[in-house]
């Protein structure tokens, strides 16, 4: 089948190659990582390779009324980027540029290029950049900025709006605009540069990035403790942020843990009812006595074993086991992934309650996390052949979130709200914020093209 006339038009806008109609092609573009069941099939994909194509591609969309869907890399987990039947797939992986101003500290980036691409780069020249997925291998700045990704590092070193100084936005009727630059300080206006950073591509399209960059991360000291139950290991979380703030400090939990040894063995006690990771990148000869604090503290928490390593690879192992159970817990099949976070205080009461709804709906759900500033990831596992198992799944889903709003929380922490999620922003935010949110959107996209419902 020939494509449609307005679609013509389109492909003779843009280079050779740059429009896709082909189903098996647009097939590999159609899920995130999430794997939304309800994705559609897009009327084609365009990659383009600049901003001017995106413009372009943008201003056609806008003029025929055809919803744009923005993709980074396709490894986001919460249905952001599933592909819209009738729409088009704007992929932004071939745009891949990296600059490091190094005089600067910064990198100017466009939103294809990968997190561990920016790092490298930075790395060259005695630099880093901090935000720090769990896939960092894998995932884009793009996709980063739309859902405002934390990671690792971010209980120290914060999440990416706090590392964003400048965008180059594409706006729904096609017009391009700078906001920020490269400057570290600059409150001249409105903070429209906040606006777009977690707006999951609702509001615009980035097209370039200038990331703030900081001096490589000192040397690490790790320690790694097994405690009984994860309420215990919440509980000792809690009382190291009384006093201290690690570089690092993630949660497994027993069934977790599990995934991973059974998913790549790497030596993990299999029994602990959880296991905290933290690092300290202090200076000197505060890193020892950072160290040596959490470690009395986990101690009076009710650790069962401590083991500490000053040796950075000894200590990227450990690390490598945490960024492994997304992996892990995908073999044991199909998921529907949580990303609820609540006031660190309040840790031990969302851990505690999670369990509990995964055993009342008697349903695996095994729970890492960013524990240091309470973001968890309760991993729900479910037979997707099975109707009575997707039932359950899919009311612990629900309840996990309502749980985390219940206690002063947020049904996304990192991941974004995409299309997974929407149903129970509402609840999160009161109608007062969504009245506000809808108006600042009509404002900006009055045709409602720009990822048509995702996250608002």
């Amino acid at each position: 089948m020939s494509p449609t006339p307005p679609l013509d038009e389109l492909i003779a806008e843009l280079p050779d190659g740059a429009v896709t109609t082909d189903p098996a092609t647009m097939e590999g573009y159609r899920f995130d990582w999430a794997r939304d069941t309800g994705a559609g099939m897009p009327l084609a994909v365009v990659r383009p390779l600049d901003a001017d194509q995106v413009q372009t591609t943008v201003r056609w969309a806008h003029r025929h009324r055809v919803p744009v869907v923005p993709r980074g890399a396709g490894s986001g987990l919460s249905g952001g980027s599933s592909a819209v039947t009738g729409a088009l797939t704007l992929s932004l992986d071939r745009m891949r540029a990296v600059e490091i101003d190094a005089a600067t500290r910064v990198a100017v980036v466009e939103p294809g290029a990968l997190n561990a691409e920016v790092k490298a780069a930075a790395a060259e020249h005695g630099l880093w950049y901090p935000p720090d997925p769990s896939s960092f291998e894998i995932c884009s700045i793009g996709g980063n900025i739309a859902t405002n990704a934390g990671g690792l590092c971010c209980v120290k070193y914060g999440v990416t709006t706090d590392y964003v100084l400048g965008l180059d936005v594409v706006l729904a009727d096609g017009t391009l605009v700078t906001l920020g630059g490269r400057r570290i300080k600059d409150v001249a206006g409105l903070s429209l540069l906040k606006l777009f950073v977690g707006s999951e591509g609702t509001l615009g399209i980035v097209t370039r990035a200038i990331l703030r960059l900081i001096p490589a991360q000192p040397v690490r000291a790790t320690l790694v403790a097994t405690f009984p139950t994860v309420k215990a290991a919440a509980e000792a979380v809690v009382e190291v942020g009384r006093t201290l703030r690690p570089s690092m400090m993630e949660l497994m939990d027993r069934a977790s843990v599990n995934a991973v040894e059974d998913y790549r063995p790497m030596g993990l006690d299999r029994e602990a009812g959880a296991m905290l990771l933290a690092q300290s990148d202090a200076p000197g000869e505060a890193c020892a006595v950072e160290i040596d604090t959490m470690e009395r503290i986990f101690t009076a928490a009710g650790a069962v074993e401590t083991f500490v390593t000053h040796d950075a690879e000894e200590g990227e192992m450990f690390a490598a086991a945490r960024r492994a159970v997304f992996s892990a817990v995908e073999a044991r099949g199909a998921l529907m992934l949580e990303d609820v976070g609540v006031p660190v205080p309040i840790l031990p009461v969302l851990l505690t309650g999670i369990a509990e709804i995964a055993d009342r709906y008697d349903i695996e759900v095994p729970v890492v996390a960013h524990a240091g500033d309470g973001n968890t990831h309760p991993n729900i596992i479910y037979d997707p052949a099975d109707a009575d198992s997707h039932a359950r799944a899919s009311a612990a889903f629900v309840e996990i979130m309502e749980l985390a709003i219940s206690l002063g929380g947020t049904i996304t922490g990192e991941h974004g709200v995409g299309r997974l999620k929407r149903a129970a922003l509402p609840a999160q935010l009161g109608p007062e914020v969504m009245a506000l949110t809808h108006t600042i959107k009509h404002a900006l996209d009055p045709e409602g093209i720009l990822n048509p419902g995702a996250a608002l």
